[in-house]
C-alpha cells in the first residue's frame, strides 16, 4: 500500500500531466473543468482497488523505471531479496555471467541483474506473450537490449543448458487462496503470475526437474518463496540433486523468500 499523500501527489501528476516543479509553482493555479473531471475518474479508480502502479502505468525496482502491461506482475520490493542474494553469490560485478530468468514478466528481475553485471548476458522467457513484449521492450529502454534476449516458452522447455545462473519468481499462491488475496492483486494482477496450483507448489516441481540440465557445474539457481513454502521447495530441489545452500534469504518482513541451490555438479 502506498502512502496516501505521496499517491495523492501521483494522481494529481499524471491527471493533470504535471512534474513536480509544477506542483509547486502552478499549486494557486484553477483547475481547469475538464482536468477536475479527469481527477475524479482516476480518484474512482483508484478507490475502486485499482493499484497506483496500474493506474500510472509504471514501476519502479531495484532503482530502475519498468513499464507495466496487463500481462506482467507489479514488481515488488520483496522480490529485491532475490537480487541482493544473487549479489552476495557472485561479489564480482564484472563476472561474464550467463543468465536465465525464467517467468520473466515485467523483464524487472534480469533487468536489475544485468544493470549490476556489466559483462553479464541473459535470458528471459515467458508463457506469455504480452509479457514478453513488454519485458523485452523495458531491457530495451534501460539500455540492456544488446545483452539480453526475450522469447515465449513453457519453462525451459525449449532451452538447452549452459547457464550459470538461473532466477526465476514464479507463480506461487495456492489456488484456493487466490480469492483471499487483497483486491489489488486479485483484480489486477494477471492469474497466470499467480496461481501456482493447490499447493502453490505446481511451478517448483518444473523447475526443480529442469534445473540440473540448465546450469553450468558449479552453477546456481535463486528461487522466489511464497510464505511458508520454504521446507517445500527445499526438498523438491533436494531429490532433483539441487540442495539448498543454507536457509533461505529473508526479505525486510523477515520472510524467507529467496531460496539458493548449491552449486550444480557434473
Amino acid at each position: 500500500m502506498e502512502v496516501p499523500d505521496r499517491e495523492a501527489r501521483a494522481l494529481l501528476k499524471l491527471g493533470l500531466h504535471l512534474t513536480d516543479l509544477d506542483l509547486v509553482a502552478r499549486a494557486e493555479t484553477p483547475v481547469a473543468d475538464d482536468d477536475a473531471e479527469a481527477m475524479r475518474v482516476l480518484a474512482g479508480r483508484r478507490r475502486n482497488g485499482e493499484p497506483l502502479a496500474r493506474l500510472v502505468g509504471r514501476r519502479e525496482f531495484w532503482s530502475l523505471d519498468f513499464t507495466l502491461a496487463p500481462e506482467t506482475l507489479v514488481p515488488r520490493p520483496e522480490t529485491e531479496t532475490l537480487v541482493e542474494a544473487v549479489l552476495a553469490l557472485y561479489p564480482e560485478r564484472h563476472a561474464p555471467l550467463r543468465i536465465l530468468d525464467l517467468g520473466t514478466g515485467s523483464g524487472a528481475l534480469l533487468a536489475a541483474l544485468l544493470s549490476e553485471y556489466p559483462s553479464a548476458r541473459g535470458l528471459g522467457v515467458d508463457l506469455s506473450l504480452g509479457a514478453a513484449r513488454q519485458a523485452r521492450k523495458n531491457l530495451v529502454a534501460l539500455g540492456l537490449g544488446a545483452r539480453s534476449m526475450v522469447i515465449v516458452g513453457c519453462w525451459a522447455e525449449a532451452l538447452g543448458g549452459g547457464f550459470d545462473l538461473v532466477v526465476s519468481n514464479p507463480p506461487y499462491i495456492p489456488s484456493t487462496d487466490i480469492a483471499a488475496l487483497d483486491r489489488e492483486v486479485r483484480e489486477h494482477d494477471p492469474l497466470l503470475a499467480l496461481d501456482g496450483g493447490p499447493r502453490g507448489l505446481d511451478a517448483y516441481r518444473v523447475l526443480a526437474r529442469a534445473l540440473p540440465g540448465l546450469l553450468v557445474p558449479g552453477g546456481r539457481a535463486v528461487l522466489e518463496l511464497g510464505i511458508g513454502q520454504e521446507e517445500d521447495v527445499a526438498a523438491l530441489l533436494a531429490a532433483a540433486g539441487l540442495p539448498a545452500d543454507g536457509a533461505a534469504r529473508r526479505d525486510l518482513a523477515g520472510i524467507a523468500r529467496a531460496i539458493v541451490t548449491g552449486p550444480a555438479r557434473l
